[in-house]
């Protein structure tokens, strides 16, 4: 009698990296070889006037194959401004990023989560939040930062995260290093918004 070999699927538990505020000067170069280096894809959602001075770096975070989104193009709350700024700051950016990538965004997070209708009625964007947010633009300790994501982090959630700081940065690549040990697999945020 022949045995038969089962073999059972196990599906990856998966997140989402996002970054906010870039690019920067200073530090995105370092998460991108970061990233790089440890094959991960992640979502960037660029301020208008940053991918303006740093052309460069948005090419880059483009051709290394990251999602970009749009943030603003200043970072101002689109709550509190009305809405002929918030599509001006929306437009603009969108423009820089397709003059730069060849793709318009699909993808909008509005600075500090606030949205405002008149977006919505004006442009095709899908928003984006987040269900992790360890506050790491105002933490100088990488561990905290980490710490404050692996306690919080489950299958499916989109963590929020700047590239900023040196500590951001390196908070982001040891949660990596952390939760592929753990079996998660890092994607982008249409791959979860997709399913």
């Amino acid at each position: 009698m022949l045995e038969v070999e089962t073999m059972t699927y196990v599906e990856k538990k998966r997140v989402a990296l996002t970054f906010d505020d870039g690019p920067n000067p200073l530090y995105t170069q370092t998460l991108l070889n970061g990233l790089r280096e440890r094959g991960v894809k992640a979502t960037f959602f660029l301020l208008g006037k940053e991918a303006e001075q740093y052309p460069g770096l948005v090419k880059e975070i483009h051709g290394d194959g990251h999602l970009i989104g749009i943030h603003s193009y200043e970072h101002v709350d689109f709550g509190a401004c009305g809405s002929g700024e918030a599509c001006e700051q929306v437009s603009k950016t969108d423009e820089i990023l397709y003059k730069l990538t060849g793709q318009h965004p699909d993808y909008i997070r509005p600075p500090y989560g606030r949205w405002c209708d008149a977006l919505e009625e004006q442009f095709q964007l899908i928003e984006v939040l987040w269900d992790v947010d360890p506050l790491d633009w105002n933490c100088k300790d990488a561990g905290t930062v980490e710490r404050r994501i692996l306690n919080k982090v489950e299958d499916g959630d989109i963590i929020l995260m700047h590239d900023a700081s040196a500590t951001s940065v390196q908070a982001a690549l040891d949660v990596i290093d952390s939760l592929t040990k753990e079996g998660y697999e890092f994607v982008t945020v249409d791959a979860l918004i997709a399913d």
